[in-house]
């Protein structure tokens, strides 16, 4: 079956961009597209989709309080946001209301098809290099542990799978943390399986937000 993509962002020529592109590919489907975050979240109610791509500034209703209205109705699409690097700010507030993940718009048109693909298969998009830009931004606005004890909601995590938290909040991949724990890529798998479970996390982008809420990576 094919991924049924929603394409939402104020400028016309961007959509026609990312149409083009999209309905290039024979697993990927344009079902719609909307200039504003109001009449992205009409049309998602009665247009089913897999995949949202979502600007963050636009009028009307941006793309983080459509982001929020998407997942407080508890609509099936996926977020996954695009941004400019001057609006990271903008990104975490994203994450926060439910947001799948993130690209930079200067990704490679080969990441962008990677990332609607891990989104729609139920991953989250954390490319390494733009994490570490956007949380330069964010870790300042994230809670501050009240003293060195160590939060109590680690104490349900193994020594192991808290070493894995650590390498997902540095933005490695699966097979980069195999590589550094000396664990097949399999078994890194089931580790995060594992984490998200015990945490009630929902996907990846959690894991790393909890990681730097938590004080379990240097700020």
């Amino acid at each position: 079956m094919s991924i049924r993509v929603f394409l939402v962002d104020d400028q016309a020529l961007v959509r026609s961009g990312f149409r083009m592109l999209l309905e290039a590919e024979d697993d990927v489907d344009v079902v719609g597209e909307a200039a504003d975050g109001c009449a992205a979240v009409q049309a998602l109610r009665t247009t089913p989709t897999d995949v949202v791509l979502m600007d963050i500034r636009m009028p009307r209703m941006d793309g983080v309080e459509a982001t929020q209205r998407i997942s407080d109705e508890r609509l099936p699409a996926r977020v996954l946001v695009l941004t400019t690097f001057d609006l990271d700010e903008y990104v975490y507030a994203a994450l926060r209301a439910g947001a799948s993940g993130f690209l930079l718009k200067d990704a490679r048109p080969d990441e962008l098809l990677s990332a609607i693909r891990n989104v729609a298969a139920g991953d989250a998009v954390v490319a390494p290099s733009a994490t570490r830009r956007l949380l330069a931004h964010v870790v300042p606005h994230l809670g501050r542990p009240g003293s060195d004890r160590p939060d109590p909601r680690l104490r349900v995590l193994t020594a192991r799978e808290i070493d894995v938290l650590r390498e997902i909040a540095a933005g490695a991949t699966n097979a980069e943390i195999g590589g550094r724990l000396y664990l097949a890529e399999g078994t890194v798998k089931t580790h995060i399986g594992r984490l998200l479970a015990k945490l009630e996390i929902r996907d990846r982008v959690g894991l790393v937000l909890f990681a730097y809420d938590v004080g379990l990576v240097p700020r």
